[in-house]
């Protein structure tokens, strides 16, 4: 059954505020581990649905269960995502090595249309139920809901999600390693500053924006990994082997205790893949609903071409070996995002040749591609779903999830 506007925007708005998001947000403990992560997001993802109870589905699931685009958010948890694989490494971890071109293809097509991504915005704001076609992106623009904030990052000297005194427990430094941890814990709480200031101020109403605002993730957290690898280094180059042996130690611990709520999770995603089906190039859906002129036609073959492009850039980018050290992870990690920009950038100018091609009717059928696929789950069964036996848990469950690991 469709939701209309009304119905769709407070379903958003309870599930942002309920105990399963805001709550779960507030628990620093919880938000250590990617699967708590994953499920937030789920949750939060999909609220305009059944207001998130259908666990999580989504054309745009990422396989772990988590979501590349919250509303207008790319990349939730960014922060978390980044540092938690560069510190403690766990192979081609889904959380961060997830992203690639699935979440290009979800920014080209949407799946929110603009009922859903109304409730994103803060109760008082105003928004037009007649969509993007009668209000322009300035008159709904506003700052996304606390919730959202919460997950663009976090003002916090913890390194990867842990507080500084637990790494001095832990090596028991000397008064050089000592300033040199804090010297790493200024630029992670910088880096978490630099990666919140890049959460979007406005609701992303075109493919257009919603690529120049993944650009603007990414690039927030290129500049975040340039802040932290250098006291990184700094301090990784003056632990003995007896130090690193036990920092290697500390990072089995937090992927044991992850290990312990990991029932649940999906198996590990092959970095680069993409969901079976799903993220095939729409060619008919397009030309059904835009009416390319001919010479419309020849841009949209440059776009085609450039998302072909670039996701044979991410698929090249992915490692063979899993580096050993933190200081080789976050290189690994800077390398990615840097593949990554390059194939946004790639992707993000042959679509505005082409979107600048289509009068106003087109855009509006172009944008209407994604949702009108999203629409198509709302009158599933969602009792079988997918999501539901990989165990993306529903609201309730998730907060018992997380009460039980100290929330």
């Amino acid at each position: 059954m469709k939701l209309d506007h009304n119905v769709k925007s407070g379903a958003v708005r309870e599930t942002l505020s309920s105990g399963a998001v805001a709550g779960a947000l507030r628990n620093r403990t919880a938000l250590r581990n990617p699967n708590n992560r994953a499920r937030i997001t789920a949750t939060a993802a999909t609220a305009a649905w059944h207001n998130g109870r259908d666990g999580g589905n989504g054309w745009w699931r990422h396989r772990n269960g988590g979501y590349g685009w919250v509303g207008p958010l790319y990349w939730p948890f960014a922060y978390n995502d980044m540092y938690d694989y560069g510190m403690w490494g766990n192979g081609y971890d889904d959380s961060f090595w997830g992203y690639g071109y699935d979440d290009i293809y979800a920014g080209l097509f949407a799946p929110y249309g603009y009922d859903d991504l109304a409730g994103y915005l803060p109760q008082n704001a105003r928004a037009n139920p007649n969509g993007p076609a009668a209000a322009s992106a300035a008159a709904v623009a506003s700052t996304p809901a606390d919730q959202l904030t919460q997950m663009c990052g976090q003002d916090s000297r913890d390194i990867a999600g842990l507080p500084i005194d637990q790494f001095q427990q832990a090596i028991q430094p000397t008064d050089a390693q000592r300033a040199a941890l804090d010297d790493l814990a200024n630029a992670s709480l910088k880096a978490a500053q630099d990666i919140k200031a890049a959460c979007p101020a406005d609701i992303a109403l075109t493919a257009p924006s919603r690529l120049a605002a993944m650009q603007q993730r990414i690039e927030a957290m290129i500049a975040a990994v340039a802040t932290i690898q250098p006291p990184l280094e700094t301090f990784y180059g003056l632990l003995n082997d007896e130090q690193k042996a036990r920092l290697a130690a500390l990072a089995s611990d937090q992927l044991q205790n992850r290990s312990a709520n990991q029932s649940t999770a999906s198996p590990p995603q092959k970095c680069g893949s993409a969901q079976p089906g799903v993220m095939a190039w729409p060619a008919a859906d397009i030309e059904a609903a835009v009416h390319p002129t001919e010479t419309q036609r020849a841009s949209l073959a440059a776009l085609q071409d450039a998302t072909a492009k670039s996701a044979d850039m991410l698929k090249a980018s992915c490692l063979t070996d899993n580096p050993l050290t933190p200081p080789a992870r976050f290189a690994a990690v800077g390398q990615r995002l840097g593949v990554m920009l390059q194939a946004v950038t790639t992707v993000r100018s042959a679509l505005n040749d082409f979107y600048g091609s289509l009068n106003d009717e087109q855009k509006a059928r172009f944008e209407a591609i994604g949702p009108k696929r999203t629409s198509q789950l709302e009158s599933l069964d969602v009792s079988h779903t997918p999501a539901r036996r990989r165990g993306i848990d529903p609201i309730g469950q998730i907060v018992r999830r997380l009460m039980s690991i100290g929330f």
